[in-house]
């Protein structure tokens, strides 16, 4: 028994930190898992070569420059209207979503979300999936506990969304196909399927009044006089790029990655992770790493302007301390879609507009904590008086 228990312990693995262990649970971090990689690889290359690539980016400009403009012009109505009694509160966070949705749409289907209600339930749809993929299922760790999804109505949940997301997508690309006139040729991500065979930044800009200050400074010398940012603008502008830059260190749109498997059993800081473990990567956690990062929850972008350390680190994913779409094969292939929308927008929001917080109320005393999910978002919704900067510059 004694040399038994000797060569049990000489071969014993030095798992990484898990949940407490139960009786028959065991480590709950090591589940073994296939992944399709051919198919995945696959669809990658259609949307990364067909759909989001620079080419594709460049082409739905026109929408990203309409949809900015009619955002713009709403809050400029919303502007108008205040009276120095009564400033006109703005829901940020809402108009935000409104913004996504419809340029999702206009670039996907051709047409706006808010002219469509099967649109409007598509992106209803897109809610629920964001919240059932964020949602921790007892039987995908514990498979005879699995019983417990159909009791609390979780997998009849993910069967009504699936069903009701084919069919709707079903029904879009059957327009497509006998509707050539919704777009023409390149002009949505449908169209592009069907030839070759998917605001919190100015919350953090209102919690630090200097670095606001600093973006409108940079912002409005670079446009000058001009009335519309244009892409060799946008170019200059080293400050917002690093704005930017540290808003994903901040805040990464998924805080954990999905889940990759080991391939073989290996060594990660005198642990053992045994071949077909999944694994997760906190994305989120990284971003706030004092050994990556000088005071990480300070929200500072000239540290990407530091010629010494940072002013090379880029979002892309050769960098992994900041890798909020991921990186290597399994990387997020829309980084170019994404950054251009939030860079045209971005700049023509404090180009155009002073903003404030209601009721005279700080930036320190704003609640910036968010909404479980797979992706992040804000738990309360940003409200804010914006005011014409031209408007203001003249009285």
């Amino acid at each position: 028994m004694s040399i038994i228990t000797k060569w049990s312990n000489k071969h014993k693995k030095n798992f990484p930190p898990s949940p407490r262990k139960l009786p028959i649970i065991g480590n709950l971090h090591q589940v073994v898992g296939l992944l399709p990689h051919r198919s995945h690889q696959q669809m990658k290359s259609i949307l990364v070569l067909q759909l989001v690539s620079n080419k594709s980016v460049h082409s739905f400009r026109s929408i990203r420059k309409d949809e900015t403009a009619l955002f713009v012009e709403r809050i400029r109505e919303y502007s108008s209207s205040s009276s120095e009694t009564k400033p006109a509160v703005i829901n940020l966070s809402m108009m935000f979503v409104e913004l996504t949705n419809n340029g999702i749409c206009r670039s996907s289907f051709g047409v706006r979300c808010s002219e469509s209600e099967k649109r409007k339930k598509f992106m209803v749809l897109l809610k629920d999936l964001s919240e059932l993929t964020g949602t921790v299922r007892v039987g995908e760790f514990l498979p005879w506990l699995g019983w417990i999804d159909s009791v609390n109505g979780f997998d009849k949940r993910v069967d009504r969304v699936a069903k009701e997301m084919d069919d709707l997508l079903e029904d879009v690309i059957q327009q497509h196909m006998e509707n050539t006139t919704m777009g023409e040729k390149g002009e949505d991500f449908v169209h592009l399927l069907i030839e070759i065979l998917n605001d919190s930044t100015d919350a953090d800009l209102l919690r630090n009044p200097n670095v606001m200050k600093k973006l409108q400074n940079e912002v409005r010398e670079i446009v000058g006089s001009k009335q519309d940012v244009t892409d060799d603008d946008l170019e200059k502008m080293d400050y917002m790029k690093a704005v930017i830059k540290e808003y994903f260190r901040c805040h990464p749109p998924l805080p954990i990655l999905a889940p990759r498997v080991a391939l073989g059993n290996v060594q990660i800081k005198g642990y053992d992770v045994p071949q077909g473990t999944w694994v997760f990567v906190n994305v989120w956690a990284i971003g706030k790493d004092p050994d990556c990062w000088d005071e990480p929850e300070k929200f500072e972008p000239e540290r990407f302007l530091n010629k010494l350390n940072n002013d090379s680190i880029d979002f892309k994913g050769l960098d992994f301390e900041l890798i909020p779409f991921g990186a290597g094969r399994r990387g997020c292939p829309a980084i170019a879609f994404s950054t251009a929308t939030i860079e045209f927008l971005l700049a023509n929001l404090v180009h155009k507009f002073n903003w404030e917080l209601p009721d005279g109320a700080h930036g320190t005393n704003l609640d910036v904590s968010e909404s479980s999910g797979s992706s992040v978002q804000r738990a309360v919704p940003l409200l804010v008086i914006a005011t014409d900067s031209m408007r203001a510059s003249l009285g």
